[in-house]
């Protein structure tokens, strides 16, 4: 799910349109402030067959999680059996809970009275609402892996989910990220000085790895993708769309918010290497692609230096803003669907390549037909976390 459409081939299709999916917000101007008045929002619906009981403890990020995975599980077409086996994990992340109930429950601070605070209200807030809530849905009693480590929830989801059945622990795990909208998000990266403020433009933004880049737009999403033991998914007929070879996540040990380029590549090394590949397989990358500057500059040193050659690159960011904790799966899951298709997206908006970055092929224009048998997917996140997935086609 994402503000380009609430299935992946809707997304697919949208990428070929060229045209991100930001907004100017009108109540973002409500805040005193605020600099910003950009988001990416995705347009949703409760499904028919949802009841009261089914939502009554998600927020609407866990309520993102679960459509998502809804879709994901049924195109797998696992059977209850599958998930209620003890053998099926859930390993999920978002940056926070549904905002909505922690203002719930701040509200007893300010009116001295647990009007708002009910039965669920932390079991939305709480950092594990996407990965509890989906293991109660689905009845899984396998692995619960929560991973809320902002920006790269969703890649250490798919991280985790995939040394959890490489190491034979499951056979199959619900892995994903997701995030919810809120103005209380863009508030923390403007205070940062790292928001856009083309608010009268809203389709020139953002401009990932442009020298003329003025931050980011923050969106929101889900993705959920079934990382499946090979043998165990072919054994029952399962679509299997690609191979996760290479996982690494390592820790800048630092600073909290500027990125480190040395431990951003010892990562992306680290995953090359678990996929036991030369570096020059790797035929395009999914960069994280803020449009921030020192963002932008440090991946992209991390890239030229780990890989050894200038690969072809581009960000999904430029088409959905930067949504947070789904970033990192949503990412992984266009990359996947591109290396299918043999097509890889542009970076929208990099018309003037920054040359403070490093020398790296930026896909532009129409995007580029590759045919591509490796692929890697970069992510980075706030306290030093960093992440590189690698994929290879089926």
């Amino acid at each position: 799910m994402s503000a380009l459409g609430n299935t992946s081939d809707a997304i697919l299709r949208r990428l070929y349109k060229f045209e991100n999916a930001v907004a100017a917000i009108e109540e973002l101007k409500e805040f005193k402030g605020l600099n910003t008045h950009l988001g990416a929002k995705l347009v949703f619906a409760h499904p028919a067959h949802w009841t009261r009981k089914t939502t009554r403890t998600m927020g609407t990020v866990a309520q993102y999680a679960l459509c998502a995975s809804e879709t994901a599980v049924a195109d797998a077409a696992l059977n209850p059996a599958d998930l209620e086996s003890g053998r099926c994990g859930v390993a999920y992340g978002s940056c926070s809970g549904s905002i909505d109930a922690h203002l719930d429950l701040f509200s007893m601070f300010f009116d001295h009275e647990l009007k708002n605070v009910t039965s669920s209200t932390y079991i939305k807030l709480m950092p594990q609402t996407c990965a509890c809530n989906l293991s109660i849905h689905f009845k899984t009693r396998g692995r619960l892996v929560p991973t809320d480590t902002a920006c790269t929830s969703g890649s250490l989801a798919v991280g985790q989910a995939y040394e959890l059945v490489k190491y034979g622990l499951q056979d199959l795990v619900i892995a994903g990220g997701a995030e919810e909208f809120s103005p209380s998000q863009l508030a923390i990266f403007d205070t940062l000085y790292a928001t856009s403020l083309k608010n009268d433009r809203p389709k020139l933004t953002p401009r990932p790895y442009d020298a003329d880049r003025d931050g980011l737009v923050i969106g929101e999403g889900a993705a959920t993708l079934i990382v499946e033991d090979y043998e165990h998914a072919k054994a029952r007929g399962a679509k299997i769309y690609a191979e996760i070879v290479g996982f690494c996540e390592n820790t800048d040990g630092v600073h909290a918010t500027n990125p480190n380029a040395q431990t951003m590549a010892e990562c992306l090394r680290g995953a090359i290497a678990d996929a036991k590949i030369d570096a020059r397989a790797i035929g395009y990358v999914s960069g994280h692609g803020t449009a921030t500057k020192a963002g932008d500059i440090a991946e992209t040193f991390a890239t030229r230096a780990a890989l050894g050659f200038p690969a072809p690159i581009s960000s999904l960011k430029s088409y959905t803003g930067h949504t947070l904790g789904a970033c990192g799966a949503l990412e992984a899951m266009v990359s996947i669907l591109c290396m299918r298709e043999g097509w890889f997206h542009p970076t929208l908006n990099l018309s003037n390549p920054d040359p403070e970055c490093a020398q790296l092929d930026y896909i532009v224009g129409e995007g580029r037909k590759i045919d591509a048998d490796y692929i890697m997917s970069n992510n980075f996140a706030f306290g030093g976390v960093n992440t590189a997935l690698v994929f290879k086609r089926i």
